[in-house]
């Protein structure tokens, strides 16, 4: 019998099985798609030598992880490649906010009334990623912060909607920058926690940066399945569950999968019967015949470029995506990992996505949307595509089953949905089956490639099972 099986073989999936087998346990993984990755993949999606990362691509909550900066993923060919800045978000008079790998460089480009505001936001948490990103990606077992002083002053900030904390700024641009970031979580601005999750990205990009993997999203997984064989574990592939009799026999069950899946399988009945998805995307990878023209020129050197330029437009295209309205002025979030990484594309050619919000389920085309939206800031930009590969809600799931909807956040990240994931429990990678365990990003601390949810999921496993 084996020690656990995973379902699933995404970043959190893999690192609950390194977690496992690094305590001497016995673990094989299970994936029903042809390859590992979950959201951490890497396709020619377009056109020969063109290689996309078909959902995450930019990693800051990646080399900033605590277990994976815990693991020896470099020697299984893991390497960060970073942009020369983390991101950019360019406004129509061709000027640009940066968030920039430098604090000072950052507060500059905010404007002189806004810049000190900058500075005094980020100034406690400077040197302080080692405590601080283990304490807010902690679980309740952890004990106390690592910084009492630290978790509790960042606690304070990030339980404030977006909004609120936004007002602390004078200026568009600096607004518009941190609704950028907030919008990462897929929720009004005016919702609890949005303020966290734009300051930890800020706070992010000056610590550890925005790196992407060299030669895509695919080496995360790749490294992590490649350490975990060397400790003895198995992965299959192509192999779909869809019952827990499908599987061998083992002490613990561990699924890296939306809970109503889970449910589904582990014959839970309506165990997660009020788990609410949220918001979907809308995706287009694209391959280009040259860089994108941005013009701003500081969008040219960013690995990461918001489009949506003020806090106004950036809320009202979440709002409209929250409320099931078609969108018309999308927030976009682009991606150009070729500026850094030269194996995305052939010589002189350019691999490119964008995404924005649409509503759960949506089934409309928003390509013009986002090229209309990308055009603005990069006049020209139709003229270097060479083929796109376009990938709505149902594209989405498809690939991904955990993107339930098109929800690349397994999950409603709005409120106290942002903490409370899947729901409200002292163990919440537990489940009603006593060996039977829940690991996804629909558990703490939530989505993003960080192997956390895994890392802290594997800890409850080893607890049951030593018990």
């Amino acid at each position: 019998m084996l020690d656990a099986v995973v379902v699933g073989a995404g970043p959190n999936g893999l690192t609950a099985a390194v977690e496992l087998a690094r305590r001497g346990l016995a673990v094989e993984v299970f994936e029903a798609a042809d390859g590992i990755g979950g959201g951490a993949r890497t396709e020619e999606l377009t056109l020969p030598g063109f290689r996309h990362d078909p959902c995450s691509a930019v990693h800051p909550l990646g080399v900033g992880s605590p277990v994976f900066r815990s693991l020896p993923l470099a020697r299984h060919g893991l390497e960060w490649v970073h942009p020369e800045l983390p991101m950019a978000h360019p406004f129509p008079d061709g000027t640009a906010a940066v968030l920039a790998h430098s604090v000072g460089e950052t507060a500059s480009s905010l404007g002189a009334r806004d810049a000190g505001v900058y500075r005094r936001l980020v100034a406690p948490y400077r040197g302080t990623w080692d405590t601080l990103s283990v304490d807010v990606l902690r679980t309740q077992w952890d004990g106390l912060p690592r910084s009492p002083i630290t978790w509790a002053r960042f606690g304070t900030q990030a339980a404030q909607p977006a909004a609120l904390l936004a007002r602390r700024f004078h200026g568009a641009k600096a607004r518009g920058m941190l609704a950028g970031l907030a919008a990462h979580a897929i929720a009004p601005l005016g919702g609890l926690t949005t303020g966290g999750i734009a300051l930890m990205f800020a706070i992010a990009a000056h610590e550890v940066g925005w790196p992407v993997p060299r030669g895509g999203s695919q080496a995360i997984p790749d490294a992590l399945a490649g350490y975990l064989r060397e400790l003895g574990g198995t992965v299959h592939t192509g192999f779909e569950v869809k019952r827990l009799d499908d599987l061998p026999p083992a002490r613990a069950y561990v699924f890296d999968t939306s809970p109503t899946a889970l449910a589904r399988i582990a014959g839970l009945g309506n165990a997660y019967r009020g788990y609410e998805y949220g918001a979907a995307v809308f995706k287009v990878d694209y391959a280009l015949d040259g860089p994108v023209p941005w013009t701003a020129e500081a969008a040219r050197r960013a690995g990461t470029v918001h489009i949506g330029p003020t806090a106004g437009e950036i809320d009202a295209a979440l709002r409209a995506a929250v409320d099931g309205h078609d969108p018309t002025v999308p927030f976009l979030i682009t991606a150009q990992p070729s500026i850094v990484d030269a194996t995305r594309a052939p010589e002189g050619k350019h691999t490119f996505w964008a995404y924005g919000h649409v509503p759960s389920g949506w089934t409309g085309d928003a390509t013009e949307a986002v090229e209309r939206q990308i055009e603005r800031f990069a006049p020209g930009f139709r003229d270097l595509v060479l083929a796109r590969a376009v990938a709505g809600p149902a594209e989405l799931a498809a690939r991904n089953a955990n993107y339930v909807g098109g929800d690349i956040a397994c999950g409603s990240f709005r409120g106290l949905r942002s903490v409370l994931r899947p729901k409200l429990a002292r163990v919440p990678y537990a489940t009603a089956h006593p060996a039977v365990f829940l690991c996804s990003s629909a558990t703490p601390p939530g989505p993003g490639v960080h192997g956390m949810s895994g890392h802290h999921a594997a800890r409850a496993v080893w607890r049951r099972l030593r018990g």
